[in-house]
């Protein structure tokens, strides 16, 4: 099925699914193949047959080499937890809640493709001379790959502009400090979050794992993990609100609305979110489309915020040029609209500070070549 270009991303694998009619239930939602159906059987309901009623998410973990046969133990739960995962990270697809049937003999999931055009909250025109960003499968091709190809950057800053893997927040780092880590030593995919309320800084976590993490206020059982948030992998780390303060009232008012919680992962392309509270959240950042006024997250919608190409471009400008520094850093703001009016502070409420570590310790390498270099 892979061909002579090599595996298939999600998108085309599933519509190569669609068309085969090898999947009872897996069929398009609309004449126009915009939309499909995805059987979505739970294993406890009557009638449940796992040689039917999985076999498509079976089908996706032997493709991707999660599943070997006659090896691997059968695991229907797991296998469905993976393409649950996959599409939704994917930006490539958007659940569509409201025509999906779930309480149903046979229900399904509705999910939309998005057109390689559509523009949204987070997606940004190719930059001026850059071709377009074309979305391929997680596992191809790292941000540290990206910065070596072409012209992208100086040919200066060497084979390896992340082997320096030491990262230090700006800011206060204190008892509030700790590290999410399943050892995963790709410093490509690790985030670091900074939690605040109000003006304090009141939890600090670098995430190191591929899957990235979710901001949410509270733990939440192991076993129900995935069926809870709806996505995440085991390995995906939690980053959690700690409990308020004595009197905050508003603040214990405002995290139980947090619950479902933010995604966040960095992807070859960038770094990514999803929202799934019920909490509003607004963003700032690199591909915010406005700079003055609020920009927020649609709720089960995959927004990109930072691009990668983008990232090395303004870096290239920056380092050639002498023009300003690219950001990367990512402020959310939950609950309440930011920016705010001019004459309204800074700090609001509950806010995220992120930052992907491949972008800041690019910069900072670029730097310390430049001050070795210099006159």
């Amino acid at each position: 099925m892979a061909g002579s270009e090599g595996p298939l991303r999600l998108r085309d694998w599933l519509v190569a699914q669609i068309e085969s009619g090898r999947y009872a239930g897996l069929s398009w939602e609309d004449a126009d193949k915009t939309s499909f159906r995805v059987p979505w059987k739970h294993a406890a309901k009557l009638g449940y047959q796992a040689q039917q009623d999985a076999a498509l998410f079976r089908a996706w973990a032997v493709y991707k080499g999660k599943h070997l046969e006659g090896t691997d133990k059968e695991n229907p739960s797991v296998w469905k937890t993976r393409l649950r995962c996959a599409l939704n990270k994917s930006a490539d697809f958007c659940e569509v809640r409201e025509r999906s049937q779930l309480d149903i003999s046979n229900p399904y999931k509705v999910y939309r493709i998005i057109s390689e055009g559509t523009q949204g909250p987070g997606t940004i025109l190719p930059l001026e001379g850059q071709p377009g960003l074309v979305s391929k499968d997680e596992d191809k091709q790292s941000p540290s790959r990206l910065a070596q190809e072409g012209s992208l950057l100086p040919a200066t800053l060497g084979p390896s502009p992340l082997a320096d893997h030491g990262y230090q927040a700006p800011g206060p780092t204190h008892s509030w400090s700790s590290t999410l880590s399943e050892d995963f030593s790709n410093p490509d995919f690790w985030l670091h979050v900074r939690l605040f309320y109000g003006t304090a800084l009141v939890h600090e976590a670098t995430v190191r794992t591929a899957e990235g993490c979710c901001l949410s206020p509270r733990a939440i059982p192991a076993n129900a993990a995935a069926e809870y948030l709806l996505g995440p992998q085991p390995r995906m780390a939690r980053v959690h609100f700690p409990e308020p303060p004595p009197g905050a009232g508003a603040l214990r008012h405002l995290l139980p609305h947090l619950e479902r919680g933010v995604l966040l992962w960095v992807a070859p392309e960038g770094l990514f979110a999803k929202r799934r509270c019920r909490c509003r959240v607004y963003w700032r950042g690199p591909l915010a489309p406005h700079r003055a006024r609020p920009n927020k997250l649609e709720r089960e919608r995959t927004c990109q915020l930072l691009d990668t190409r983008r990232f090395l471009a303004e870096l290239c400008a920056h380092l050639r040029a002498g023009r300003p520094e690219p950001e990367y850093q990512i402020r959310l703001c939950f609950g309440e609209e930011y920016p705010g009016p001019p004459d309204q502070p800074e700090e609001r409420l509950v806010m995220a500070y992120v930052e992907p570590i491949f972008a800041r310790n690019l910069l900072l390498h670029s730097k310390r070549l430049g001050s070795e270099t210099g006159p």
